[in-house]
Parts: C-alpha cells; sequence; structure tokens
C-alpha cells in the first residue's frame, strides 16, 4: 500500500495481478464443471480470488447462477434473493476477522468496464482499514431517499428505494438505499426480498434503455466491521452505468480527472424519467434481445 504525497491517493501495487489472463483459455472456468466449479452444478457460490489484489484471501469471487447467459434480471426473485444471502454471509465471516475493517461486495459488468468473464458474477474485497470514498461518506455525506414527488425515484420495493442522484456523475446513475436504515447487508431485519427484487427491476430497466446488455460498476457501501463508531447510515448501493446512449460510452474526461468536477450530459430528472418509463421487470422483449446478443 503507497500514499501519494502530492494528492493523498491510495495505490496497492500489485504485481502478480500482471500474469492473470485476459481470457480463458478454452471454456468458461465458472461453468459447472470448468476449474472453479469442478464438483458441477451449484445455485450460488463463493471462492477465494486466484490472482488477488490483496493477501491472505481477502478477495473473493461470487457466481450469482450457474447459468452463463442469464443476466442478473433475469433471476427469479428467490434466485437473486441467494445472491444477497450470499453477500450478506460473506460481509459477516469476512468481518469476523481482527484484519478485516471494511467489506466492499462490488461487480464490473461487461468487458467495456474491465469484466474479462462474461458468466454473470461479483466480487468481495476485504479492507485492513476503511477505504477513503467510504469513509469520507460515513464522515462527511448524508443519505436520504429523495420524496417520490422530487421526480428523481425510479422504483421501489419493500424498504429499499432506487433514483438518479441529483448530482449524478455519470448519466443513468442510480443509488439505491434501505429506507428502513439498516446499515450492513448482514444486519437482523434488512429487507433482503425487497432488495433482490429492486436490483431486477433497475437492472432490467437499464438493459432495456440501451436495447442490450448495458456496462456498469456497482458497488455497496455498508457499515464498517473495524467497530469504529460513525453516525448510522443505510446500507446502499452505487450503479454506475458505462453508457449514455445506446452504444454511446460516457468516458470520464482529463478535465474531470484533474478538476474532480464531473460533467453529466443526461439531466437527473429526465434520465430518471427514462428509466421509470420502462418495464421495471424482465419482459420477453428484454429476453429476445439477451437471446439476439447471445447468438
Amino acid at each position: 500500500l503507497r500514499v501519494d504525497p502530492l494528492t493523498g491517493n491510495r495505490s496497492v501495487v500489485v504485481p502478480s495481478r500482471q500474469k492473470r489472463p485476459n481470457l480463458p483459455g478454452s471454456g468458461c472456468p465458472f461453468c459447472p464443471g470448468g476449474l472453479e466449479a469442478p464438483e458441477g452444478d451449484y445455485e450460488v457460490k463463493w471462492f477465494a480470488n486466484r490472482w488477488p489484489a490483496m493477501p491472505a484471501d481477502r478477495c473473493e469471487m461470487v457466481l450469482y447462477t450457474p447459468d452463463h447467459d442469464r443476466a442478473f434480471w433475469q433471476l427469479t426473485l428467490g434466485e437473486a434473493r441467494k445472491v444477497v444471502d450470499l453477500w450478506a454471509e460473506r460481509t459477516h465471516e469476512l468481518g469476523e476477522r481482527e484484519d478485516v475493517a471494511y467489506v466492499l461486495v462490488f461487480e464490473n459488468r461487461g468487458a467495456e468496464v474491465g469484466a474479462t468473464i462474461a458468466h454473470p458474477h461479483g466480487q468481495i474485497y476485504a479492507f485492513e482499514e476503511v477505504p477513503p470514498q467510504p469513509l469520507a461518506e460515513l464522515v462527511d455525506g448524508f443519505l436520504e431517499p429523495p420524496d417520490a414527488s422530487d421526480g428523481l425515484v425510479v422504483a421501489a420495493h419493500g424498504s429499499w428505494v432506487g433514483w438518479v442522484p441529483r448530482a449524478a456523475t455519470w448519466p443513468y446513475e442510480l443509488l439505491i438505499a434501505d429506507s428502513d436504515g439498516h446499515g450492513a447487508l448482514c444486519d437482523e431485519g434488512l429487507d433482503r426480498d425487497g432488495l433482490a427484487a429492486l436490483l431486477i427491476d433497475v437492472l432490467a430497466r437499464l438493459d432495456q434503455l440501451v436495447g442490450g446488455e448495458m456496462p456498469y460498476m456497482m458497488w455497496i457501501h455498508q457499515r464498517p466491521t473495524s467497530g469504529e463508531y460513525f453516525a448510522p447510515q443505510p446500507a446502499h448501493i452505487h450503479i454506475a452505468p458505462h453508457l449514455r446512449a445506446p452504444g454511446t460510452p460516457r468516458f470520464m474526461a482529463a478535465a474531470e480527472l484533474g478538476a474532480r468536477v464531473y460533467f453529466n450530459p443526461v439531466d437527473p430528472s429526465v434520465a430518471a424519467a427514462d428509466l421509470r418509463a420502462l418495464p421495471g421487470q424482465p419482459t420477453n422483449a428484454g429476453r429476445e434481445i439477451r437471446r439476439d446478443l447471445n447468438t
């Protein structure tokens, strides 16, 4: 771990990851019978990353389904709930370790944002310290789901609400939060069915928005496991879609990185209206889009 004396940015130097394969040599390692699932069929599955960014088994892979060609939104509610349950289980288990202060669940979907394997999956990093971004949110941030009347809310299921942030960095960016205020995925009483349903809902809308697979980055911010006290904040999920229109990526420009001021070409209220206008559940049309992409 190194800290830049000029910017304060932190970098973990991991030369071993330079040797990891960009694509599997043959077959999918995440499919039943593949390298990471030699036992055959499974429902959901986790395992230690073979090319970890951090040592001591603090980087894990999570497989959402044995079906290589399904999107998250094509899972049934019960199947998506199993993914949420596994996220919660791993948050608890990793958080019990003395060398873990923060558990970050995340997903990179699509080659455009760095995913090397198309099989539906995510990852979990267990940090020794609370990373700067969630720490900044915990110390200086304020998170409260907006009122439905302000035009930013896209959908809600159970206690979970999804909306486009008023100062969104990414076109069609989404924030999902637990309105009941539970701080971690493993909290007793957390509405896991509501979270699973809302993820299916909004991810279905994103694919329909672009008429195919929307590449995105998704990460979950939750209460640190270090025992440090911070003002209560609900568990929440950031979704950063890569496309600003069908076939048109949203690139992060030098002026934005150099100034840390972002320029969003889509008004957040318009983005929310666009997403609300689409079906929030898997549709036959959506399934046809997915089938066309796979052929």
